[in-house]
Protein backbone atom coordinates (compact mmCIF):
# COMPACT_ATOMS: atom_id res chain seq x y z
CA UNK A 1 0.00 0.00 0.00
CA UNK A 2 1.25 3.45 -1.17
CA UNK A 3 2.05 6.05 1.83
CA UNK A 4 -0.86 8.53 0.40
CA UNK A 5 -3.16 4.93 0.81
CA UNK A 6 -2.02 4.75 4.32
CA UNK A 7 -2.93 8.01 5.02
CA UNK A 8 -6.02 8.00 3.69
CA UNK A 9 -6.70 4.80 5.52
CA UNK A 10 -5.98 6.29 8.57
CA UNK A 11 -8.37 9.33 8.24
CA UNK A 12 -11.13 7.11 7.04
CA UNK A 13 -10.77 4.67 9.73
CA UNK A 14 -10.34 7.39 12.84
CA UNK A 15 -13.68 8.99 11.24
CA UNK A 16 -15.72 5.95 11.54
CA UNK A 17 -14.51 5.05 14.87
CA UNK A 18 -14.71 8.48 16.36
CA UNK A 19 -18.66 9.41 14.69
CA UNK A 20 -20.05 6.04 13.70
CA UNK A 21 -21.99 3.88 16.58
CA UNK A 22 -23.49 0.97 16.24
CA UNK A 23 -27.73 1.08 15.01
CA UNK A 24 -27.34 4.23 13.09
CA UNK A 25 -27.77 5.45 9.51
CA UNK A 26 -24.83 7.11 7.96
CA UNK A 27 -23.89 8.87 4.49
CA UNK A 28 -20.73 7.26 2.77
CA UNK A 29 -19.17 10.01 0.59
CA UNK A 30 -17.20 9.52 -2.95
CA UNK A 31 -13.63 9.41 -4.02
CA UNK A 32 -10.05 7.79 -2.83
CA UNK A 33 -10.20 8.90 0.80
CA UNK A 34 -14.01 8.09 1.32
CA UNK A 35 -13.11 4.67 0.48
CA UNK A 36 -11.32 3.73 3.55
CA UNK A 37 -14.48 4.95 5.67
CA UNK A 38 -16.51 2.61 3.47
CA UNK A 39 -14.07 -0.30 4.23
CA UNK A 40 -14.42 0.54 7.62
CA UNK A 41 -17.78 0.27 8.11
CA UNK A 42 -17.61 -2.85 6.54
CA UNK A 43 -15.47 -4.42 8.83
CA UNK A 44 -18.01 -3.42 11.61
CA UNK A 45 -20.73 -4.49 9.92
CA UNK A 46 -19.14 -7.99 9.79
CA UNK A 47 -18.63 -8.18 13.18
CA UNK A 48 -21.94 -7.98 13.90
CA UNK A 49 -22.93 -4.10 14.09
CA UNK A 50 -25.93 -3.01 12.29
CA UNK A 51 -24.98 0.19 10.30
CA UNK A 52 -27.07 1.70 7.52
CA UNK A 53 -25.64 3.22 4.64
CA UNK A 54 -26.95 6.24 2.33
CA UNK A 55 -24.67 6.70 -0.46
CA UNK A 56 -23.63 9.27 -2.53
CA UNK A 57 -22.74 7.12 -6.00
CA UNK A 58 -23.31 4.30 -7.80
CA UNK A 59 -19.76 3.54 -6.76
CA UNK A 60 -20.20 3.85 -3.55
CA UNK A 61 -23.38 2.21 -3.59
CA UNK A 62 -21.25 -0.79 -5.50
CA UNK A 63 -18.45 -1.18 -3.20
CA UNK A 64 -21.38 -0.91 -0.09
CA UNK A 65 -22.78 -4.01 -1.59
CA UNK A 66 -19.65 -5.96 -1.86
CA UNK A 67 -18.70 -5.34 1.67
CA UNK A 68 -22.65 -6.22 2.96
CA UNK A 69 -23.08 -2.96 3.90
CA UNK A 70 -27.16 -2.41 4.29
CA UNK A 71 -28.39 0.73 2.04
CA UNK A 72 -30.80 3.18 2.42
CA UNK A 73 -32.61 5.16 -0.09
CA UNK A 74 -31.81 9.31 0.76
CA UNK A 75 -34.30 10.44 2.61
CA UNK A 76 -36.16 6.98 3.89
CA UNK A 77 -34.28 7.79 7.12
CA UNK A 78 -32.50 10.18 9.61
CA UNK A 79 -28.63 10.78 8.66
CA UNK A 80 -26.75 10.93 12.07
CA UNK A 81 -23.49 11.36 10.43
CA UNK A 82 -22.39 11.85 7.28
CA UNK A 83 -18.63 11.07 5.92
CA UNK A 84 -16.46 12.31 3.16
CA UNK A 85 -13.08 13.46 1.25
CA UNK A 86 -12.74 17.26 -0.08
CA UNK A 87 -10.10 18.03 -2.72
CA UNK A 88 -9.95 21.57 -0.46
CA UNK A 89 -10.50 22.44 2.72
CA UNK A 90 -10.30 26.41 3.57
CA UNK A 91 -8.67 27.72 6.64
CA UNK A 92 -12.54 28.78 7.08
CA UNK A 93 -13.31 24.92 6.72
CA UNK A 94 -15.45 25.79 3.40
CA UNK A 95 -14.90 23.40 0.54
CA UNK A 96 -13.89 22.34 -2.41
CA UNK A 97 -15.22 19.00 -4.05
CA UNK A 98 -16.43 16.75 -6.38
CA UNK A 99 -13.22 15.83 -7.96
CA UNK A 100 -15.03 12.44 -8.28
CA UNK A 101 -17.97 14.07 -9.95
CA UNK A 102 -20.63 13.06 -7.47
CA UNK A 103 -20.92 16.94 -5.42
CA UNK A 104 -24.56 16.96 -6.24
CA UNK A 105 -25.22 13.67 -4.11
CA UNK A 106 -22.74 14.34 -1.71
CA UNK A 107 -24.33 17.85 -0.80
CA UNK A 108 -27.57 16.54 -0.53
CA UNK A 109 -26.42 14.18 2.61
CA UNK A 110 -23.97 16.20 3.93
CA UNK A 111 -27.25 18.88 4.38
CA UNK A 112 -29.36 16.32 5.32
CA UNK A 113 -26.72 14.44 7.98
CA UNK A 114 -26.63 15.79 11.59
CA UNK A 115 -22.95 15.92 11.52
CA UNK A 116 -20.39 16.07 8.27
CA UNK A 117 -17.16 15.09 9.09
CA UNK A 118 -14.78 16.10 6.35
CA UNK A 119 -11.61 13.26 6.19
CA UNK A 120 -8.66 14.60 4.11
CA UNK A 121 -4.60 14.37 4.29
CA UNK A 122 -2.59 17.46 4.66
CA UNK A 123 -1.82 18.46 1.08
CA UNK A 124 -5.64 19.26 1.00
CA UNK A 125 -5.74 22.24 3.66
CA UNK A 126 -5.13 25.45 1.64
CA UNK A 127 -5.64 29.16 3.13
CA UNK A 128 -8.51 29.96 0.34
CA UNK A 129 -9.89 27.81 -2.21
CA UNK A 130 -9.07 28.07 -6.07
CA UNK A 131 -6.23 26.38 -6.59
CA UNK A 132 -8.54 23.24 -7.66
CA UNK A 133 -10.67 23.80 -9.88
CA UNK A 134 -14.55 24.56 -9.29
CA UNK A 135 -16.62 21.41 -10.25
CA UNK A 136 -20.14 22.82 -11.93
CA UNK A 137 -22.81 19.92 -13.16
CA UNK A 138 -24.87 20.95 -15.95
CA UNK A 139 -27.81 19.63 -17.74
CA UNK A 140 -26.08 18.87 -21.29
CA UNK A 141 -28.92 21.15 -22.97
CA UNK A 142 -27.99 24.30 -21.01
CA UNK A 143 -24.46 23.88 -21.87
CA UNK A 144 -23.55 26.23 -24.22
CA UNK A 145 -25.15 28.99 -22.27
CA UNK A 146 -23.90 28.18 -18.98
CA UNK A 147 -20.42 28.02 -20.27
CA UNK A 148 -20.87 31.23 -22.30
CA UNK A 149 -22.27 33.23 -18.79
CA UNK A 150 -19.30 31.56 -16.48
CA UNK A 151 -16.61 32.78 -18.98
CA UNK A 152 -18.20 36.14 -19.44
CA UNK A 153 -19.35 37.37 -16.27
CA UNK A 154 -17.75 35.11 -13.71
CA UNK A 155 -14.28 35.29 -15.52
CA UNK A 156 -13.47 31.28 -15.16
CA UNK A 157 -11.42 29.29 -17.78
CA UNK A 158 -13.37 26.11 -18.28
CA UNK A 159 -12.95 22.58 -19.54
CA UNK A 160 -15.53 19.65 -20.08
CA UNK A 161 -14.44 17.39 -17.52
CA UNK A 162 -13.73 13.55 -19.97
CA UNK A 163 -12.54 16.15 -23.13
CA UNK A 164 -13.49 14.40 -26.35
CA UNK A 165 -14.78 11.44 -23.99
CA UNK A 166 -17.14 13.53 -21.94
CA UNK A 167 -17.81 12.52 -18.57
CA UNK A 168 -21.29 12.15 -17.15
CA UNK A 169 -22.43 12.36 -13.81
CA UNK A 170 -24.88 9.86 -11.66
CA UNK A 171 -27.75 11.86 -12.69
CA UNK A 172 -26.90 11.72 -16.30
CA UNK A 173 -25.50 15.57 -16.40
CA UNK A 174 -21.99 17.16 -17.39
CA UNK A 175 -19.29 18.55 -15.58
CA UNK A 176 -17.56 21.30 -16.40
CA UNK A 177 -14.06 22.22 -14.57
CA UNK A 178 -14.13 26.09 -13.99
CA UNK A 179 -10.96 27.95 -13.04
CA UNK A 180 -11.75 30.94 -10.89
CA UNK A 181 -8.35 31.54 -9.56
CA UNK A 182 -8.27 32.07 -5.65
CA UNK A 183 -12.05 32.21 -4.14
CA UNK A 184 -12.73 34.69 -1.84
CA UNK A 185 -16.60 34.39 -1.31
CA UNK A 186 -16.94 30.58 -1.71
CA UNK A 187 -21.10 31.07 -0.84
CA UNK A 188 -21.60 34.27 -3.33
CA UNK A 189 -19.81 32.42 -6.04
CA UNK A 190 -21.85 28.95 -5.07
CA UNK A 191 -24.91 31.25 -5.46
CA UNK A 192 -23.70 32.82 -8.45
CA UNK A 193 -23.63 29.88 -10.47
CA UNK A 194 -26.78 28.36 -9.44
CA UNK A 195 -28.57 31.43 -10.55
CA UNK A 196 -27.37 30.37 -14.16
CA UNK A 197 -30.17 28.13 -15.66
CA UNK A 198 -28.72 24.73 -16.69
CA UNK A 199 -26.71 24.67 -13.19
CA UNK A 200 -27.85 21.61 -11.31
CA UNK A 201 -24.85 22.10 -8.20
CA UNK A 202 -21.09 23.19 -7.56
CA UNK A 203 -18.59 21.36 -6.09
CA UNK A 204 -18.41 24.60 -3.46
CA UNK A 205 -19.86 23.81 0.32
CA UNK A 206 -20.15 26.59 2.65
CA UNK A 207 -18.52 26.24 6.27
CA UNK A 208 -21.24 26.02 7.66
CA UNK A 209 -21.71 22.73 6.42
CA UNK A 210 -18.68 21.26 7.88
CA UNK A 211 -18.82 20.19 11.52
CA UNK A 212 -15.35 18.27 12.04
CA UNK A 213 -12.31 17.83 9.65
CA UNK A 214 -10.09 14.89 10.70
CA UNK A 215 -6.57 15.07 9.22
CA UNK A 216 -3.98 12.03 8.65
CA UNK A 217 -0.51 13.02 8.74
CA UNK A 218 2.52 11.09 8.56
CA UNK A 219 3.00 12.05 12.37
CA UNK A 220 -0.57 10.76 12.92
CA UNK A 221 -4.26 11.84 12.96
CA UNK A 222 -5.74 15.03 14.20
CA UNK A 223 -8.65 16.50 14.26
CA UNK A 224 -8.78 20.72 13.45
CA UNK A 225 -10.16 23.17 16.32
CA UNK A 226 -13.51 24.26 14.12
CA UNK A 227 -12.36 28.49 13.10
CA UNK A 228 -13.72 31.45 14.90
CA UNK A 229 -16.06 33.51 12.04
CA UNK A 230 -16.37 36.99 11.97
Amino acid sequence: MAVGDDLKRAAGFAAVDRYVRAGTCIGLGTGTTAHWAIVRVGERVAAGEEIVAVPTSEATAALCRELRIPLAAFGARAIDVAIDGADEVAADWSLTKGGGGAMFREKAVALAARTFVVIVTPEKLVDRLGAFPTPVEVVPYALPYVEREIATHLGATIARRGGETPYVTDNGNALLDCAFGLIADPVGLDRALRDIHGVVATGLFASSLTAAVIVAAPDGVRELQKPELD
